[in-house]
C-alpha cells in the first residue's frame, strides 16, 4: 500500500511540475494545485494514519501514544487545503485581469489585438 501512496505522490509532484514550467498562466495555476496536493497528501501520510482512534485524551495519569491519533498532520492539512483555495481564487482573478489588460494568457505576452 505505501508504494501506491508513493507513487500517486510522485505523478502528482511531477505533473505539478512539468505543468508550472508551461508557458500559459492557466497550465502554471493548475500545476500549482497539483502540487499542494501532492505536498498535503505527503503531510497527512507523515503524520501515522489511525483508525477509530481518538485525537485527543483528557484521562489523567501517563497516556500512551499509541492508543491516539496525531490531530497535527490533519490540522496541518485542513488549514493547507483553506490557504490552497484562497491563493487559487487570488490567481484566477489576476489570470482574468491580466488577460483583460494585455488580450492573450502567454507568458511571454504579446501586444493585444485590436
Amino acid at each position: 500500500m505505501e508504494i501506491v501512496i508513493a507513487i500517486a505522490i510522485g505523478v502528482l509532484f511531477g505533473s505539478g511540475v512539468w505543468l508550472v514550467l508551461r508557458p500559459r498562466t492557466f497550465q502554471v495555476i493548475t500545476g500549482l494545485l497539483l502540487l499542494s496536493y501532492a505536498v498535503n497528501l505527503f503531510i497527512f501520510i507523515m503524520g501515522r494514519l489511525s483508525i477509530n482512534l481518538p485525537p485527543l485524551t483528557l484521562e489523567k495519569g501517563p497516556i500512551d501514544p499509541a492508543l491516539y491519533a496525531d490531530p497535527v498532520p490533519q490540522a496541518l492539512v485542513l488549514t493547507a487545503i483553506v490557504i490552497g483555495f484562497a491563493t487559487t481564487a487570488l490567481y484566477l482573478v489576476v489570470l482574468l485581469a491580466s488577460r483583460g489588460m494585455t488580450g492573450t494568457d502567454h507568458v511571454e505576452g504579446r501586444e493585444p489585438e485590436l
